[in-house]
């Protein structure tokens, strides 16, 4: 069994008041891709946010490699914890220039053949390399965004619906770049999304999230097998057919 990526353990949370997480437990492992499937609404984008400090989780709830993450350094942990979001974000400057930031923050010199490598992966012509970021189509933005991410070597990456607003070759593109990073590399990612079919496809092992709470777990074909009784549900939820406190 490949080492301990990530391990949540009894995770409780409130915001202004309000319980969002209700003792949510969850493991993933180096190499893996966990999906975490629900309705909006139901806290999986929270869960990704306690993960890397961007809402701080209780103490001794959730481990990274082993260690606490409330008692590691913020910029460290989003050093080993890269986080991709719903909308493409790039910095100003060229491609190579957003490839380069996050490696000559941690002192490193991000070199011709690691970027052109870095491109090659996210399947965008090297030439890109000089062409500012903010003339790139979402797609392709997407793209950099993550390979920028890439750039940094983490070992664990979170992803908050990062293809939702994608066309579906952009989309393939993003999956079989997450893909091939797990496999060959032995990064551990975290994917939030409510589309059934996408985590059918990608994900090593499925939580599913309902109201705060964990309600199932377990390989995609356990998770939506149609015998399971929350699965007509998952669907309904995917295809917009109901609201996400219904």
């Amino acid at each position: 069994m490949p080492a301990t990526a990530v391990e949540i353990r009894n995770l409780n949370l409130e915001r202004g008041g309000e319980p969002v997480l209700h003792d949510v437990e969850l493991v993933a492992h180096q190499g893996q891709i966990i999906g975490l499937l629900g309705p909006s609404g139901s806290g999986k984008s929270t869960i990704l946010r306690c993960v890397n400090r961007l809402l701080e989780p209780p103490a001794a709830t959730v481990f990274l490699d082993g260690e606490d993450v409330t008692v590691t350094d913020v910029i460290a942990l989003r050093r080993r914890v890269g986080m991709l979001f719903q909308q493409p974000s790039v910095f100003p400057g060229s491609v190579a220039d957003n490839l380069r930031y996050g490696p000559a923050l941690a002192g490193r010199d991000l070199s011709d053949d690691e970027l052109t490598d870095l491109l090659h992966m996210a399947d965008l012509d090297p030439a890109l390399a000089i062409r500012p970021a903010s003339e790139l189509s979402g797609g392709q933005a997407q793209r950099v965004a993550l390979a920028r991410t890439l750039a940094n070597r983490p070992s664990v990456l979170l992803l908050d619906e990062p293809t939702s607003a994608l066309d579906p070759a952009s989309r393939r593109h993003i999956e079989e770049m997450v893909g091939r990073s797990c496999r060959e590399q032995g990064l551990t990612a975290l994917w939030v999304t409510h589309d059934v079919e996408h985590l059918e496809q990608v994900a090593d092992y499925l939580y599913l999230l309902v109201e705060g709470r964990m309600a199932d777990q377990g390989k995609p074909e356990h998770v939506l097998s149609v015998q399971a009784d929350h699965v007509h549900l998952l669907r309904r939820f995917a295809a917009g057919e109901l609201e996400a406190n219904s």
